[in-house]
């Protein structure tokens, strides 16, 4: 058992309440259990009990053990000098206040109802399976995923509107500049998202808006100050933009380039570096007011339309300065713009629409055009609950519950795990 569940049994009361008496013979009774404590300290604030004749308010305690109290020290802590009442599982020890009373203590285990009990230990059994409510899944009422999934896309929003916050603040609530560095972070992908928003950082915004008028000068600089025009090259457009770049770089007083270089290792050849950075040039040059264009979208096709791009000649036949190939045009696929609108159009407009008075969920209408992303995790939840499952911001929200409900046993926290607990799923 955990302690968690606890938590749970004493936050929504899942015991029998009458008569309730602490270990000691004190009548109890709960006007209010209190707000539950995530950070440091007493498990809950501001509780409200009576104990014999005598009303309390103050922090609760919860322990599997009494013992526990003594085995975490909370005897040397002023934090716990408030605790008004001791809730373990099982009592094997008085804990005494620093006045010498002892404090009082609720024991569980044999007042907790049998069917939570139950529940939970067939929840956590210990055999092992890919998530714990892996054969009780495909039983959950389909209403109660939905509206969970939709909590959770708002959840995993929240977590990515704290870069946006950050990126606002840094580029004077300037929201070209943010879509910007968003775009330059999509862009990198995973290998090299954080080369690309260091790169974007290092850019004042206003130098990137003025280069948008000429797609040469602007690759050059991207090239340039991420590094990848340091070696030596014979290819004549390769001297053109280092060349190019030197005089920017004066011009403009850009300062050296970013040390955490982009690196081609483990990627395929559309996901250089090289060629991402050019084809987010060609993005910004085609429209020059990326972000009031994107808030006038409708539908997915818009975004589509606007990240339609031809990237330069030398480009369709090169993928770096090495070496040729057969011309291919190296446009955005729309796999690729489907990931654009999930990691960054989206959370973006979001951000957007929070920091307005008129407040607009079109977002919700573009992200759920956007296909079912594909991987273990999401073809796993598939197989539990076939069809289900349709569009972007249902894998979303799979991946968001995976990684912070299923995978650290967070079953409790999670609406079906809590309805599986009741027994109402």
């Amino acid at each position: 058992m955990k302690e968690d569940f606890l938590h749970y049994i004493w936050q929504f009361q899942k015991f029998n309440q009458s008569p309730l008496e602490t270990v000691n013979g004190e009548f109890l009774e709960i006007y209010h259990p209190g707000m539950h404590n995530i950070d440091c300290g007493p498990d809950f604030f501001a509780a409200k009990l009576k104990i014999d004749t005598q009303v309390w308010a103050g922090n609760v305690e919860i322990h599997l053990k009494s013992s526990d109290w003594y085995l975490h020290q909370h005897e040397i802590d002023p934090a716990y000098d408030n605790v008004i009442l001791h809730v373990v599982w099982e009592h094997d020890v008085d804990i005494f206040r620093k006045d010498e009373s002892i404090l009082p203590t609720l024991e569980l285990k044999d007042i907790v109802l049998t069917e939570i009990q139950h529940n939970y230990y067939k929840l956590f059994a210990p055999d092992k399976k890919w998530i714990n409510c892996e054969q009780f899944f495909p039983n959950f009422n389909e209403f109660d995923i939905e509206a969970w999934l939709t909590r959770l896309y708002f959840e995993r929003l929240e977590a990515k509107n704290n870069l946006i916050t950050d990126l606002l603040h840094q580029s004077k609530n300037n929201w070209e500049a943010v879509l910007f560095k968003s775009l330059a972070k999509n862009f990198g992908l995973n290998r090299n998202g954080d080369a690309f928003l260091n790169l974007a950082h290092s850019i004042d915004f206003e130098v990137i808006r003025k280069l948008s008028q000429n797609q040469f000068q602007l690759e050059a600089v991207l090239l340039g100050h991420s590094g990848l025009l340091n070696d030596n090259f014979e290819a004549a457009y390769f001297i053109q933009l280092k060349n190019e770049y030197v005089y920017l770089q004066k011009k403009f007083n850009l300062g050296r380039a970013i040390e955490t270089r982009p690196v081609f290792f483990r990627l395929r050849p559309d996901n250089f570096p090289t060629i991402r950075l050019v084809q987010l040039a060609s993005v910004l040059v085609k429209t020059k007011a990326l972000f009031s264009a994107i808030t006038r979208v409708k539908n997915k096709q818009n975004i589509y339309t606007i990240f339609s791009i031809e990237v330069p000649e030398f480009w369709k036949t090169h993928y770096n300065f090495r070496s040729a190939h057969k011309t291919r045009n190296k446009k955005l696929s729309k796999k690729f713009i489907d990931l654009v609108i999930i990691n960054t159009i989206v959370p973006v407009m979001y951000a957007f629409s929070k920091s307005k008075v008129s407040k607009t969920d079109y977002f919700l209408d573009l992200i759920s055009e956007v296909s079912l992303e594909k991987n273990s995790i999401i073809q796993n939840y598939q197989s539990l609950k076939p069809g289900l499952f349709t569009n972007a911001m249902h894998s979303q929200s799979l991946l968001q519950l995976k990684k912070n409900y299923c995978d650290p046993n967070n079953c409790l926290k999670c609406a079906l795990g809590a309805k599986f607990i009741k027994g109402k799923y």
